[in-house]
């Protein structure tokens, strides 16, 4: 039989079943059952899919939530302490700004009067599974002088103080705890005066001024500044280097 008969004698059959009482009832039923198979497998399929982008969402939020954490500090010009922190495992990013004044979007031409309470600082994005906020203190302190008031070597004024600004009451204790210990082993010889103050606004500096090292290698001051303290910063760091 051609596939028009097959159709024909489906149509009669139909017609067949419709017309008998019994027939009909159990027709009835057919269709009944196999619709509601239908039902529940559009159900079972819809709740799939609703399971799946469940699990997705669950699972990119879990791996795109708690596992960075941010660090803002200060520790004199900005062009090199974030060469410094950018060569570290585990840290993502690293922005050049300002912090802890009143002024808002300031310039680099405020912070430089020294008069708008802003330090300029680095703030790092960092993998605390690779590296944790400890390590990164330890290499805040051993890469500035610390024991200096608002001054770093020739730079001199409220935007060079030595400066931790904490997102957390975890890094608040850290860091306390930490400068507490420095004080009492006297490591530095003198007091540490790093200011720990809770973090408040960042403001990203000029586009210049991000990433000044890798763009201005033989310029003068990274000549004589930066690239002292890198090498000197490398031998000590060694094990945590990229």
């Amino acid at each position: 039989m051609n596939l028009s008969g097959l159709l024909f004698r489906k149509a009669d059959l139909i017609i067949e079943l419709k017309s008998c009482p019994y027939k009909k009832s159990s027709f009835a039923r057919f269709e009944f059952n196999f619709f509601r198979f239908n039902v529940f497998k559009r159900k079972r399929i819809a709740m799939f899919k609703f399971l799946f982008i469940v699990i997705f969402f669950g699972m990119a939020h879990i791996s795109g939530s708690g596992q960075t954490e941010t660090a803002t500090f200060g520790s004199g010009c900005f062009w090199c302490t974030e060469a410094i922190f950018k060569s570290l495992k585990g840290v993502e990013t690293v922005e050049s700004g300002y912090s802890g004044g009143q002024l808002k979007n300031p310039t680099y031409k405020e912070i430089c009067t020294g008069e708008t309470g802003h330090a300029e600082v680095i703030q790092i994005t960092f993998d605390p599974q690779v590296i944790k906020f400890q390590e990164l203190l330890e290499v805040f302190w051993e890469t500035h002088d610390p024991t200096t008031l608002n001054r770093q070597g020739a730079d001199v004024g409220t935007q060079y103080r030595s400066v931790i600004f904490y997102h957390s009451p975890e890094q608040k204790e850290i860091a306390g705890k930490y400068k507490a210990e420095l004080n009492r082993e006297n490591v530095f010889g003198k007091l540490v005066v790093t200011e720990i103050t809770a973090f408040g606004k960042f403001y990203k500096a000029e586009n210049y001024h991000q990433d000044y090292f890798a763009n201005n290698r033989s310029q003068g001051y990274c000549q004589f500044v930066i690239v002292p303290k890198l090498e000197k910063f490398r031998k000590v760091f060694k094990s945590k280097l990229k």
